[in-house]
């Protein structure tokens, strides 16, 4: 296994600019593809947010999603129905873990996982929710793919940070940290 320790300066600008956003329910749009589809999602998070677009051009008609810039050069990937910072996410990370060394990354992740839940209240506040990701209260699209997991809830989004769950057992290609953003009927 090899790990990586690094700034938190990217994750710090990211999630200052997410909590820029104040109501992400006009970010959200129709699961269309296709150039008009990608037009109008650009157009709805450029007004919502004033990030912009990181690369005009050609629009491949199968694409859903878009790179925009914020002000603070973090670069985002917007969804119909959720947003992803293309930032490193998270400070600290482990990869190439091979079956015998599952244990210790997972320990690892454990021992991160206040520092980045620390770094995370400092923009976003405090999370309604903060637990394991087997906890029966996460839904299963979720629970299969996080370790830990904090939750805020924003107009019409809600904000997660979440450690990964490796494989017991198997090589894992890596372990870390991310955040996203995700379309939400209730916040």
């Amino acid at each position: 296994m090899r790990t990586q320790q690094r700034s938190p300066e990217d994750d710090e600008r990211a999630m200052a600019d997410l909590a820029e956003v104040r109501d992400w329910s006009l970010l959200w749009g129709p699961p269309e593809t296709g150039l008009a589809a990608i037009r109008a999602l650009v157009a709805r998070v450029v007004a919502a947010t004033g990030w912009q677009p990181w690369a005009p051009g050609d629009i491949d008609p199968a694409s859903y999603a878009w790179g925009l810039v914020t002000p603070r050069e973090t670069v985002m990937l917007a969804l119909p129905d959720a947003v992803l910072p293309e930032s490193p996410r998270g400070f600290w990370s482990a990869y190439d873990i091979a079956p015998d060394e599952v244990a210790d990354a997972a320990e690892l992740l454990d021992d991160h996982w206040p520092e980045q839940l620390q770094l995370a209240r400092q923009h976003w506040g405090d999370p309604v929710f903060v637990g394991p990701g087997d906890d029966p209260r996460i839904p299963d699209e979720w629970r299969d793919r996080r370790r830990h997991l904090a939750v805020w809830l924003r107009p019409g989004a809600e904000l997660h940070l979440y450690a990964t769950r490796l494989i017991p057992g198997e090589a894992n290609p890596t372990a870390g940290f991310a955040y996203s953003v995700y379309a939400s009927e209730v916040a």
